[in-house]
């Protein structure tokens, strides 16, 4: 596309010079990632091979495009950048390798070469995989000498696209920097215009600037301006012969580049080269693409259904015949065909290539493409496709569609009458149900598996289902039958010699030991974690890594935490295992809480929530409910209450008590202390019940300050036990070796009064407003005079004068969000949000948010956990 004036590019000239900058931060060793965004027909693409053409020679140029494929084909783009380069990095792609493998060998490449730019383009279409591998690879960035580009289109990203939760993720990275495209300003239109007999003016205001609309409305050969970008497409094509025109057909339905081979199957190299003199097709890779892919868009839209599926069938066939085709674009033509048994034949086999690349999500989006044509599949088999879509569904954390085909698995094995296929299908549903927060369901589905397992001889899915009811019985505090069941497990498994079983009954027998208190649980998940790692049991090791996070967030183990969090996020992200990386994100949010980096949890809740997975939400509910308790910020109970449905529906100890005690220390914190008995009686009693020590600490410690209890019994333990029997030294001496800087100071405001006072200071530090006011008024009710106020020091660390809700609305606006999409991700009201945007532009001094943003960037002002 060109939006060009001569050898010029216009209205690029700032955008060139901050690429160039960039690449000679990569030249001096110290890589960058830039995020190139805009809408479709801006010029991502021409700024981009500008900026190849102007770093010379010495610069080595990888690129990869990511296809509008109706769903993207694993790695696509490092396909195409494998094929480059050759290798290692084309073995391990072309050998099944995942992400985090891909990053490896690629990141020895460009470590050993001259300065690299390495183009990624159109990821608002990449799939998981591909997403996971630029994620990988921006944590390298220090120390590879390469610029890497990726573009993408804003318009097309939503909260719940993929691509917003890795832009996220970067937004913390000192080495990745965003630029955004654009329109061409009236004088760049009027240049291009010149010497052609259509009004600038108007040309600019009908294509809004766009470079692409503009080139296609001077191209078009028309006197006046087409009404839209389709007429303009249209009226070139429609000065070529007819078999060019098929030829045209071809290519608009082939997303990725178009084989020579495949396009002189329906017309001659004569028509071809007539639609690169008309400027609708150019030269890529192996093949053939058009311009630009509005004008595919536009020329695929013109096609009646009929002629598209006809077309769809003969490219499906010579694809077929050729050999050697990507899977993903099999099934893509057969879907386009309408061909129920082409559909059926490589839809299924993509999504198992997908699922082995660790692209998940576009693993179920195959899956979903055959369950439309599965009625021409017997029972059995259709029930099997409906099981492998729930597994896809479950790991990305797709909790609707995942139930429901979940459902349909065990409906079809069970009319079958075939038991052994529906206790294993039964024992899946109550280990999703678990994780989605079912908990009623999971138990029944389990007894059930149970019962027509016993029936038939042990085997490995006897054990598998004896581990997940110790599993369930664990989360609900009964130890003793969890124990009873894992240990039966376990033995099992070593008869049978399954190290899934073993490594999954070892797991649980960690947590059970982590929540009596005893040493045993470390030895329990190192010994699953080392079996899991030898047969590459990636569910199971997802599980291990949140058993562990569960116990050190019981009992606010930061250290324990962070390292299970870290290890486990890392684990989860380069293998596309979504449903494990939701968990362990929320309870990074717990750790930033306790730890009193406040704006990064709320943050990262915030990351939480656009993933819209149930219990990670859930999760993150109960954190921001605390959070804003803790921060006299309005609607903490509001958001507690959301999670209430949820809690109540899991049914087990682990999630009733999380509640009940966010609930009484928001209801203690906002002076309703007549609601903390209704909000933790049934959860006490049951904790008492279970002989539940942290639990029964907790919960027994917002009773007795409630005046609702008098003493706990001799066995609850932990700091909160020894608040509720008044050691408030040992309390804050246990809380702050745990790292916990907000309960530290709660038990030293519970001593005498220098231990108020250091107590008082460190409230005010973390902007703690409602705990400062309660201590202040109980020292002045004390006698006390000398009492300090002001704004909180978090506030006056930052040098605009920033508090943390306004960082927190700063970083979101960086992040490219309106004011409604701010509001929604901090659960904040648009007005509130309003309000906060229009003082952080006065305290910087700006007139304008990316003012704002610029000046915050430049002077720290901002900091980006």
């Amino acid at each position: 596309m060109a939006v060009q004036a001569g050898s010029q590019l216009l209205d690029r000239e700032v955008e060139l010079a901050a690429l160039a900058d960039m690449l000679d931060d990569a030249r001096a060793g110290s890589g960058r990632l830039v995020l190139l965004s805009g809408e479709a027909g801006i010029g991502k693409s021409a700024l981009v091979r500008a900026c190849c053409a102007d770093a010379g020679r010495s610069v080595r140029v990888m690129t990869g495009v990511c296809d509008p494929l109706v769903t993207p084909r694993p790695l696509g783009p490092f396909v195409e950048i494998a094929t480059t380069v050759g290798g290692r990095v084309h073995e391990i792609v072309a050998g099944d390798g995942v992400a985090f493998q891909v990053v490896e060998a690629l990141a020895d490449v460009l470590a050993g070469s001259a300065p690299t730019i390495l183009v990624v383009e159109d990821v608002h279409w990449a799939d998981e995989a591909t997403l996971d591998v630029l994620r990988l690879l921006g944590r390298r960035l220090a120390e590879l000498p390469v610029l890497v580009v990726v573009t993408y289109r804003g318009v097309e990203r939503t909260r719940r696209h993929p691509l917003t939760t890795l832009l996220g993720e970067l937004a913390g990275n000192a080495a990745v920097e965003r630029l955004q495209l654009t329109p061409l300003s009236a004088d760049a239109v009027a240049r291009l215009a010149d010497r052609s007999r259509h009004d600038p003016v108007e040309l600019h205001r009908i294509t809004g600037g766009n470079p692409f609309f503009v080139t296609e409305a001077l191209a078009s050969g028309s006197d006046g301006i087409p009404a839209t970008v389709r007429d303009a497409v249209l009226a070139r094509a429609a000065r070529l012969s007819a078999s060019a025109q098929t030829v045209l057909e071809v290519v608009a339905l082939s997303p990725a580049e178009t084989e020579l081979e495949l396009i002189e199957r329906h017309g001659s190299l004569r028509d071809v080269d007539a639609c690169v003199e008309h400027g609708l097709l150019v030269e890529q890779g192996r093949g053939f693409a058009f311009r630009h892919e509005l004008a595919r868009q536009a020329f695929e839209e013109t096609l009646p259904p009929g002629r598209a599926a006809e077309l769809h069938r003969s490219i499906l066939a010579t694809l077929t015949e050729l050999g050697g085709a990507d899977l993903t674009r099999l099934a893509h033509h057969a879907s386009g065909a309408n061909d129920p048994r082409g559909v059926l034949r490589h839809a299924p086999a993509a999504a198992e290539q997908a699922a082995k690349l660790g692209a998940h999500r576009e693993a179920a989006d195959h899956y979903r493409l055959a369950l439309q044509f599965a009625d021409a599949l017997d029972d059995r088999n259709r029930a099997r496709l409906h099981l492998r879509h729930s597994v896809e569904r479950y790991l990305i954390g797709d909790d609707e569609a995942g139930i429901a085909s979940i459902d349909a698995a065990v409906a079809g094995f069970r009319a079958l009458g075939d038991e052994a296929a529906l206790a294993a299908t039964l024992r899946w549903r109550a280990l999703a149900l678990l994780n989605w927060g079912y908990g009623d369901g999971a138990a029944a589905a389990a007894a059930e598996a149970l019962r027509l397992l016993e029936q038939q001889p042990p085997g490995y899915e006897l054990a598998m289902t004896y581990s997940l009811l110790a599993s369930l019985a664990i989360l609900d505090e009964r130890l003793d039958d969890g124990e009873a069941w894992a240990r039966r497990g376990l033995e099992l498994a070593n008869e049978i010699d399954s190290v899934e079983a073993q490594a999954s009954c070892l797991g649980a027998l960690g947590l059970a030991a982590a929540h009596r208190g005893t040493s045993e649980s470390g030895a329990f998940w190192q010994r699953s974690l080392d079996l899991a790692r030898t047969s590459s049991l990636e569910n199971t090791i997802g599980r291990t890594y949140l058993f562990m996070s569960m116990a050190a967030t019981r009992e606010r183990s930061l250290e324990r935490l962070r390292s299970a969090v870290d290890d486990g996020l890392a684990y989860a992200a380069e293998r596309g295992l979504t449903v494990w990386e939701d968990v362990l994100l929320a309870c990074r949010s717990w750790h930033e809480l306790e730890e009193g980096r406040w704006e990064a949890a709320s943050w990262t809740v915030g990351q939480v929530l656009a993933r819209n997975c149930i219990l990670s939400s859930t999760q993150a509910r109960l954190v921001l409910g605390v959070l804003r308790a803790r921060r006299g910020d309005p609607g903490a109970a509001a958001v507690l209450a959301e999670a209430a449905p949820v809690v109540e529906r899991t049914g087990v100890l682990w999630w009733r008590y999380q509640l009940a005690a966010a609930q009484a220390e928001t209801a203690w914190l906002e002076g309703r202390r007549d609601a903390i008995e209704g909000a933790t009686d049934a959860a006490f009693r049951a904790a008492l019940d279970r002989r539940a020590s942290w639990p029964a600490a907790e919960l027994g410690y917002w009773r007795i300050r409630a005046g609702l209890e008098q003493h706990l019994p001799d066995w609850a333990r932990g700091p909160f036990a020894l608040q509720a029997r008044g050691d408030w030294r040992g309390a804050a001496a246990e809380w702050a070796r745990a790292g916990c800087r907000y309960e530290t100071a709660i038990a030293l405001a519970e001593g005498d009064e220098p231990a108020q006072k250091q107590a008082l200071q460190e409230l005010q530090a973390l902007g703690a407003g409602p705990a400062t006011r309660i201590l202040t008024r109980r020292l002045r009710e004390g006698g006390v005079r000398s009492i300090r106020s002001g704004p909180r020091t978090a506030t006056r660390a930052n040098p605009a004068g920033l508090t943390p809700r306004e960082v927190d609305v700063l970083k979101l606006i960086a992040d490219g969000l309106r004011n409604a999409e701010i509001a929604a991700r901090l659960y904040l009201s648009s007005r509130t949000v309003d309000h906060h945007v229009s003082t952080i532009l006065r305290k910087l001094g700006t007139k304008t948010r990316g003012e704002a943003v610029a000046r915050a960037r430049r002077e720290n002002l901002i900091r980006l956990d």
